[in-house]
């Protein structure tokens, strides 16, 4: 009886660390940016397998909310577990997730210029680092509130490079921040004598690019959700830049109001569908070529 009692625990055993081996990883990184003149930390997310497969995989950038950092999604938004969950049943294919930390917003704001850093550092060394695809059509972008604000820029700048993105309770705000935004005291939209700098914020909202994207032939379909008691009423600016993208792109800019405030909980109940939507957009995983990385 002792002996089958050691042999289940062995098999267990065994059993545990074979799971363990062929799990996702989250893990933490740094590099230099010369656009920062800095570390840029970021947070990754690996699939199942990524070590093993020798394939090369989507990549979708996920963005952290106002004064956040890149630990955020995994610590609050329980991305990792939602991932793990959707890659299991089918719902995405295995893809890298990418969660980088900012301190401006995502813009070149009087702080530091993190649009830059994102687009010319932080892309650039995930595709030179990572097995992912490096096109269009395998890249997407995603966040939450100043990161939706953050996303809803990028996707709209720079339609060139996302396939899909999507903005939880997206900080869009026109024409300016509600008075009790944190845009409002945050060192990227603050001058030296420490005033709210609405012209720096017009130029630097989605409504600076809206004309050129609606102008050319890319189209980014974008999820958008937010709380039905968001106290910066998410939902009436979401509403606004989806009418202004309908034409353009209909049928691409569904808005998922959920019941809750603007609050991790719902961000937690929305990134799984902006995850599914994004993914009917996105390519999934390509075997690497020979002589890739």
């Amino acid at each position: 009886m002792a002996a089958a009692r050691r042999c289940t625990l062995t098999i267990l055993t065994l059993l545990m660390l074979v799971s363990q081996a062929l799990a996702s990883q989250v893990s933490h990184h740094r590099f230099h940016s010369e656009a920062l003149e800095r570390d840029y930390p970021y947070t990754l997310y690996l699939p199942d397998g990524y070590h093993d497969t020798g394939l090369d995989y989507p990549v979708v950038y996920l963005l952290h909310g106002s004064f956040g950092s890149d630990r955020d999604w995994v610590t609050r938004g329980a991305l990792k577990e939602i991932a793990d969950r959707m890659i299991r049943q089918g719902r995405i294919p295995p893809a890298v997730i990418v969660m980088p930390g900012s301190q401006s917003w995502w813009v070149d704001g009087h702080n530091e210029p993190a649009r830059t850093a994102f687009l010319e550092d932080l892309l650039p060394h995930v595709e030179d680092v990572w097995r992912v695809v490096p096109k269009r059509e395998w890249r997407g972008i995603a966040g939450l509130s100043a990161g939706g604000y953050g996303t809803i820029n990028f996707a709209l700048e720079r339609p060139e490079l996302f396939a899909a993105a999507a903005a939880l309770s997206p900080a869009s705000y026109y024409p300016l921040p509600p008075a009790n935004s944190t845009a409002r005291e945050h060192a990227a939209f603050l001058t030296p004598d420490n005033r709210f700098d609405a012209d720096l914020w017009q130029r630097l909202n989605y409504t600076a690019h809206l004309d050129s994207y609606l102008g050319q032939d890319y189209v980014v379909p974008l999820y958008l959700s937010a709380g039905d008691r968001d106290v910066f009423d998410a939902v009436g600016h979401a509403r606004r830049l989806q009418a202004a993208l309908e034409d353009h792109q209909p049928g691409q800019v569904p808005l998922e109001v959920l019941s809750g405030g603007h609050t991790w909980r719902v961000w937690r109940a929305s990134i799984g569908p902006a995850l599914s939507f994004m993914f009917r957009f996105l390519q999934p995983p390509l075997e690497e070529p020979q002589g890739g990385r």
